[in-house]
């Protein structure tokens, strides 16, 4: 784990619950070394096993992988703990809800995270449960976060941060991407609804918007878009860096940052916000 600096002292001492935090390389690790490093107590979420063709091995955070990531932070002197949650049950999701509160003694930050970005066909070639299965991973699990989240944030009274992770494709079409496109635009509408709810009584929620980052996972959607679109995998790429102001495709990093501001106090008067951290490109 890369030591950083806390930024934001008001964090030392929260507690956050960030889902889909089990897999190397990707955006829910290092939202999560980021937030530890501000002296956040983190729990850590993901399915922890394969479930079903549509959420094969290679797809999923597992367990194994999880702990791993919690030993970095743990070496880098973070408070971190580990639960395993299938975001699409409400129990299990209520459950990682109750585990935060319990074992560190308040729920302060929810981060939905998790999401299903590998299952992209043309609409005429999806099937059925395919699109349910993004729909409900992306859409259905971030419901279900910000409604236990809320729930406990309400009990203790004092506020709470709730931050969703978007996309790119929260803002703009993509072929090829319906189900994932549909599921990240309907989140910006769960994030406004929730915001206009929650404000009085202190919580914000909003959503944080990524171009492309090549995660594991999006490493894969580079191999396969290059395919799909029959440029080429350097062809791709290069289109991808001509397209964005500052010239490069987002790090792991730009995410965590945007997280670790919109949880501190310098974001308390923002929300209901889809944030876009794609170097210029996307301006809506």
């Amino acid at each position: 784990m890369t030591e950083v600096q806390g930024k934001y002292p008001e964090l030392a001492g929260k507690v956050a619950v960030i889902t889909g935090a089990g897999r190397r390389k990707g955006l829910g690790e290092a939202m999560a070394k980021r937030l530890a490093a501000e002296g956040v107590k983190v729990v850590l979420t993901d399915i922890g096993h394969a479930a079903g063709d549509n959420m094969p091995e290679q797809a999923v955070g597992t367990s194994a992988e999880m702990e791993e990531i919690a030993a970095e932070i743990r070496a880098a002197g973070g408070d971190v703990a580990t639960y395993v949650c299938n975001v699409l049950e409400p129990r299990e999701v209520q459950a990682a809800a109750e585990f935060a509160l319990g074992h560190f003694g308040s729920l302060d930050i929810w981060v939905n995270n998790a999401g299903i970005g590998y299952l992209m066909e043309p609409i005429v070639d999806m099937a059925v449960d395919k699109w349910d299965a993004v729909l409900g991973v992306n859409l259905r699990g971030a419901f279900l976060g910000i409604k236990y989240a809320a729930e406990i944030m309400l009990r203790q009274g004092r506020g709470g941060r709730i931050i969703n992770i978007g996309s790119q494709a929260s803002k703009s079409g993509f072929a090829h991407a319906a189900a994932y496109t549909a599921s990240k635009h309907g989140m910006v509408g769960l994030t406004r609804s929730a915001a206009q709810e929650l404000g009085a009584h202190g919580i914000t929620v909003n959503t944080i918007c990524p171009n492309h980052v090549t995660t594991g996972l999006g490493a894969w959607q580079n191999a396969h878009f290059s395919e799909v679109t029959g440029k080429g995998y350097d062809r791709y790429m290069d289109d991808m860096r001509a397209r964005i102001p500052l010239g490069r495709p987002g790090l792991q990093e730009d995410t965590a940052k945007a997280c670790a501001f919109l949880c501190s106090d310098e974001a308390a008067y923002i929300t209901g916000e889809s944030m876009n951290v794609s170097g210029g490109e996307e301006y809506h």
